[in-house]
């Protein structure tokens, strides 16, 4: 086999610069946001009254009732919106410490 042949290895190696982006495509873009996704769906499936919840249009607001695909959610006292839970992008932790909260922490 002379090199002007171009055999089934010369096919393969012209070819892996494609099949390389491919591959890193797929690392970069596809699976990051499928790990994004899974623990979007795992914060809505944990989902319980009471938790504070910010939507996707940036209100804040208190969990009073959850449904199979929408969630009550109290934006202010008296006010109550029925969401969808798809749109809850954050829950967020009510036993942490604000950034803001001038108290002062004593150390025992």
């Amino acid at each position: 086999m002379t090199p002007t042949d171009g055999g089934l290895m010369a096919q393969l190696i012209s070819f892996a610069p494609i099949i390389l982006i491919g591959v890193m495509g797929y690392l970069l873009l596809v699976r990051p946001q499928m790990k994004q996704a899974k623990l979007h769906r795992e914060m809505i499936a944990g989902l319980k009254r009471n938790d504070t919840v910010v939507l996707s249009n940036g209100m804040i607001g208190k969990v009073t009732r959850i449904e199979n695909d929408e969630a009550m959610v109290e934006i202010a006292q008296g006010v109550n919106v029925r969401v969808v839970k798809a749109m809850i992008t954050q829950v967020r932790d009510r036993t942490g410490v604000a950034a803001n909260d001038t108290k002062k922490v004593t150390k025992a």
